[in-house]
């Protein structure tokens, strides 16, 4: 591990489209990278039981979630050459349609920011105690499983 400190990641709300053009804009004077890997995670408006998933509301254990994602961030350099990392995940209520989770690597070489883009993802997924309450058109609500 480094020195580093843990990365807020939590946005609240959906992440911009704006957000997400202007970090992949600030890149473009690096240089060195040569290639960029980005996952956008949308919430989808799905159909639970003939309910129509209108939003999600995220809620984290958000010191844990940190810790756990500091840990994962610092394996993830280790393992590939990346040049920067980011990741954003929303918290509160985001909208179907909207982004709710933003991963952004970027490497001199595109296999690497496109096999560490995908190993992240999958952490988060299975990893960080973070949790969404689907809340359909009806009002009414559910865990997500």
């Amino acid at each position: 591990m480094t020195d580093r400190k843990p990365n807020n990641i939590f946005i609240q709300g959906a992440i911009s489209p704006s957000q997400i053009g202007e970090d992949i804009a600030a890149h473009q004077r690096k240089t060195q990278i040569g290639g960029h890997s980005i996952f956008l995670g949308q919430v989808r408006a799905d159909e639970v039981e003939g309910q129509t998933v209108g939003a999600i509301e995220y809620t984290a254990y958000e010191e844990m979630a940190l810790e756990k994602m500091h840990q994962i961030r610092e394996a993830i350099f280790s393992k590939y050459p990346l040049v920067c990392l980011h990741v954003y995940h929303s918290l509160g209520i985001v909208a179907a349609g909207e982004i709710c989770l933003f991963v952004f690597s970027s490497s001199v070489h595109r296999k690497d920011a496109m096999m560490a883009n995908e190993e992240i993802v999958n952490q988060i997924k299975s990893s960080l105690p973070i949790w969404g309450k689907e809340i359909f058109t009806n009002d009414k609500y559910q865990w997500k499983k």
